[in-house]
């Protein structure tokens, strides 16, 4: 496994391919892309247990599920740079024609993606009827997902919460992104949700906090407590407290760059405070 400070560059160069690939196309979604960077790198490079080779059914592996689409650019990043496909072609992001389109599908054929998301509140769902059929296939791997708070305003949301409890789906790990931010402002200002840890607690999870979801060795260390949990007759949620925008100041703890690009200017900073490790594509 890569140590600390390979995955330290390994996110740097992850920051770097989102901020080029949104400003290139003048189209996409930087903000929670790099608050997550440390979450899909952690999980990529050392949480899942997968083959070599990618195919849609994914038994005898671990699983992840991205519900909150529109942060694509993360994903894509970290898989291209996992193996999963060329490098190379995170230059064709939200291109026509391209595999990367702004929101993940299927019908492309990109290794690594098994659902089309983007449509906000559906993945947990999906999370939960991939996770009972790996029970049924006697299949002991686990599936992740990552989800973001604002999400959670879509109801959906609240019938798997209760579903995965009720009927003790504990090979399930469900990341919460809490930025506190998401498209039209705070999320408090949007549409409060009070404690988000006491509602799943109150819908019988198991909730972990990652308060540094910024901190690779913290977000790696949270991890791998959650997977520790499972097995235990409740789902797993963890709570990763991220900032919007991290690694890039002047996009930092706000809405503003939920989903908007850099201009050139904004561009060379960005890429400034995120000096080139691992080589550009």
């Amino acid at each position: 496994m890569p140590n600390i400070k390979e995955l330290t560059d390994l996110t740097t160069q992850v920051r770097r391919d989102i901020l080029r690939m949104v400003h290139k196309v003048n189209s996409g979604h930087p903000g929670g892309s790099l608050g997550c960077a440390e979450f899909f790198v952690s999980l990529y490079q050392e949480l899942l247990e997968t083959k070599a080779d990618f195919d849609m059914d994914g038994i005898g592996e671990d699983l992840f599920f991205l519900s909150n689409g529109h942060i694509s650019p993360v994903y894509y990043s970290v898989l291209a740079r996992s193996g999963y496909f060329p490098v190379e072609e995170l230059n064709t992001f939200r291109l026509i024609n391209s595999r990367l389109q702004g929101h993940p599908t299927t019908h492309e054929g990109l290794p690594g993606i098994r659902i089309a998301s983007g449509s906000l509140g559906q993945g947990m769902s999906v999370a939960l009827g991939a996770a009972q059929a790996k029970k049924l296939n006697n299949d002991n791997h686990l599936v992740y997902s990552l989800h973001g708070d604002g999400e959670l305003q879509e109801g959906q949301n609240w019938e798997a919460i209760m579903y995965a409890a009720g009927k003790k789906v504990d090979n399930i790990i469900c990341t919460i992104d809490l930025n506190e931010q998401q498209i039209d402002g705070a999320t408090d200002d949007v549409l409060p949700m009070g404690s988000i840890k006491a509602k799943f607690e109150a819908f019988g999870w198991i909730v972990l906090d990652i308060e540094e979801g910024n901190n690779l060795e913290a977000v790696l260390k949270g991890l791998k407590e959650a997977k520790s949990l499972t097995g235990n007759g409740k789902p797993v949620c963890v709570l990763l407290h991220t900032v919007m925008g991290n690694g890039v100041d002047f996009m930092m703890h706000t809405h503003a760059w939920h989903g908007k690009a850099p201009n050139d200017e904004q561009l060379a900073i960005g890429l400034a405070q995120n000096p080139e490790t691992l080589g550009d594509y």
